[in-house]
């Protein structure tokens, strides 16, 4: 039966068209296929029969055996409750049910021998299980084996399809599957990577026999998941290359070579070398560029980008920045007119603030030519703004853009300009491969000469008035503060300090004449926060009180103190992108992460990571860990990653081995035209009409 995989799941005995809409809503589950799918996210091994006294608060579940000898109910009504005490020769524990109680009291017989399954619960310091699986054994064989858990919604659990349900509806299909999945990797890459059939996986990883069959399907599975992530990647980036040619840019001219010797605010480092040298070698190739370079806070990636937006204009090709805030842009705006100082180009601004008598000016000075570099927002992406002949564009911190924003940049000149995309967050090296398959990857990973580390401390609220006292020590040595808040009003649900009763506390703490402060947010009208932090960059203002709005595009020298209130709130992300707001002079700089006593484990490992830590990179595989790729990449990123069992966090080794694979087949097979991968060929092509053709978009 080899449509099965598209049987509508309301045929499937058990379920019926309305569980079929609920599953569908629920969990996207809409046909057979889909419900082979929903994997199992563990396996309880009930090889074994735990003894009560050596019950773990850590267990997640256990098997028991043994009898009841009392059996209790409680309440009334919706608060009846029922228990029963289950004893074996080490112990007892109470069995606890809140739903369904009249049936299960009628169901329970005392001294009748019980194989108990479930989850172990301390409540006033005594063991319970709350509705546990139960098992007669004069009525059955006990149940043995690894049994899989499945991810439900309360929902399911309300109609019973919970994991037990889940797990009875995919025992019906299993026995069916006979030639429905038939292989969809070719002979050599099973042969070569040890590799199961996959009608065997999908078999084995619903109902192993013991852990090895669990092992060999898992690994099947994602190895196959991630080879055709890699594969399609690869795929389109190929594509790209073929269908757009890029423009070439033949030239190191005057003003590249003028900055290079006479304007150049510090000597490159090598890794900065090394990056421009891999971008050059991009503009003579004759292909499209789409590079993407990762750098840490303050390892230099502006100017970096500035010499490479320099190469188009000696080439006679215009030049684009986007940011993704009117702070960043303005930011890049100042920083490239005071770079650029007396050589003969012309940099304009472009935000959603700019008034309409200077958008005319400037649109006219992009279509005559005479504006060589442009810098500015999502205001770029605008129908009305037209080039003259751009070439490149830059786009900082593109987690920010969706897809769709990016490609409009494309249809601003005959053929699409090169595309170079910075970003100050670091990305694992699995992620970037995953995330970032079709684009080339330059790394900035040294920090210019004379940059000092941050130190960086953890403080309780209790520190508060000596964190206050350092604050005012540096002050009065001429320095300048930050003080960054996650929220701008009180919230009933939060318990952190916002930033309104913080401004209020450090105006307090901090009195005028003597002390005097600014305060951005993210609500505020562009012109009132340009005015703020106009006032603090010039020193006007000593204290910065502020959101994340600051997280990026702010550079103050002689800030050198970051204090992040209720730092437990920010992941490690943000609190290393905010802490490299400071560091940027040649000052010792402080950052100061303030939190409330109690803490998770998670957050207090954030903290700690912090404290240990400036390397970017380091921070990234952490954050990794503790939040997932999603969380990190953002939801624009994930369009591509339909991922039904890999997981980034832990599977970087068969990353590895799955894009070796991806790369060792478009090696051999370009055009994936030969017999032997003729499997490989009809998998691919069904993905790739599955889904939007934005692999050609950087």
């Amino acid at each position: 039966m080899n449509d099965l995989p598209s049987t509508p799941i309301e045929y499937l005995k058990g379920v019926g068209p309305q569980k079929a809409a609920l599953l569908s809503k629920e969990m996207e589950i809409h046909n057979y296929g889909d419900l082979l799918f929903h994997f199992p996210y563990r396996y309880v091994d009930r090889s074994y029969f735990t003894k009560i006294k050596d019950l773990h608060y850590e267990d997640s579940h256990v098997q028991l055996k043994g009898k009841i000898d009392q059996i209790k109910e409680t309440g009334k009504g919706r608060y009846k409750k029922l228990s029963a005490r289950f004893y074996d020769d080490t112990g007892s524990v109470q069995l606890i049910w809140f739903r369904g109680v009249s049936w299960i009291k009628s169901s329970l017989n005392i001294n009748e021998t019980y194989i108990i399954f479930g989850k172990p619960k301390i409540y006033s310091q005594k063991w319970s299980i709350p509705h546990p699986e139960m098992t007669v054994i004069s009525h059955n064989s006990p149940r043995t084996g690894f049994f899989p858990l499945y991810p439900s919604t309360e929902k399911l659990n309300s109609k019973g399809l919970n994991s037990k349900g889940i797990e009875k509806l995919i025992s019906f299909i299993i026995p069916q599957i006979g030639q429905s999945f038939p292989e969809s990797l070719s002979e050599e890459i099973v042969n070569e990577y040890r590799l199961i059939s996959k009608k065997d996986a999908i078999k084995k990883i619903h109902q192993p026999n013991n852990q090895q069959d669990i092992q060999q399907a898992v690994f099947r599975l994602k190895f196959e998941e991630l080879f055709y992530l890699q594969l399609e990647l690869l795929i389109r980036k190929k594509l790209t290359a073929i269908k757009h040619h890029g423009f070439v840019f033949k030239e190191v001219g005057t003003l590249f070579n003028t900055f290079y010797k006479d304007k150049l605010p510090f000597q490159l480092t090598n890794a900065q070398k090394k990056v421009i040298k891999e971008i050059r070698k991009d503009f003579l190739s004759g292909e499209h560029m789409n590079r993407l370079l990762q750098g840490d806070v303050g390892s230099g990636k502006t100017l970096v980008a500035l010499m490479t937006m320099l190469l188009a204009a000696d080439n006679g090709y215009q030049a684009a920045i986007m940011a993704p805030t009117e702070i960043l842009a303005t930011q890049h705006f100042e920083s490239l007119t005071e770079f650029l100082n007396d050589l003969p180009i012309r940099v304009s601004l472009l935000t959603g603030s700019t008034k309409k008598s200077q958008r005319k000016i400037l649109h006219e000075g992009l279509e005559n030519g005479e504006i060589h570099i442009l810098v500015g927002t999502h205001a770029l992406l605008e129908d009305t703004v037209k080039f003259k002949n751009i070439g490149l564009v830059v786009i900082d911190e593109q987690h920010r853009f969706g897809v769709a924003q990016r490609s409009k940049m494309w249809a601003k000149n005959t053929s699409p300009p090169h595309i170079l995309i910075m970003t100050a967050t670091p990305i694992p090296r699995t992620l970037a491969m995953t995330f970032y398959g079709d684009l080339e990857v330059s790394v900035i990973d040294e920090l210019p000469p004379g940059r000092k580390e941050i130190k960086t401390s953890h403080r309780y609220e209790k520190h508060r008035l000596k964190v206050f006292e350092f604050v005012k020590a540096q002050i009065k040595l001429g320095r300048q503060i930050y003080m960054v808040y996650p929220l701008i009003k009180e919230s009933e649900k939060l318990d952190f300090h916002n930033l309104m009763d913080g401004f209020e506390a450090v105006s307090r703490s901090f009195p005028l004449p003597e002390y005097k402060v600014s305060i951005v947010h993210g609500q505020m009208k562009s012109e009132e926060k340009d005015f703020e932090m106009q006032r603090f960059i010039k020193g006007e203002t000593q204290i910065m009180v502020a959101t994340t709005v600051i997280e990026v595009g702010v550079n103050v020298p002689n800030a050198s103190v970051m204090v992040i209130e209720s730092a437990e709130r920010f992941g490690l992300s943000q609190l290393h992108q905010l802490r490299g707001r400071v560091g940027r002079g040649a000052d010792q700089s402080f950052c100061i992460l303030m939190t409330a006593i109690e803490l998770s484990k998670e957050s207090k490992k954030r903290m700690q990571t912090m404290v240990n830590s400036n390397d970017g990179f380091e921070i990234a595989e952490v954050d990794l860990k503790l939040r997932g790729p999603g969380d990190l990449m953002g939801t624009q990123q994930s369009g591509i990653l339909d991922l039904k069992i890999s997981d980034l966090r832990k599977d970087g080794q068969i990353v590895l081995l799955a894009r070796e694979a991806a790369r060792k087949l478009i090696q051999t097979d370009p055009k994936i035209e030969l017999g032997t991968n003729d499997r490989i060929k009809k998998t691919i092509e069904k993905i790739l009409l599955s889904k939007p053709d934005w692999g050609k978009i950087a």
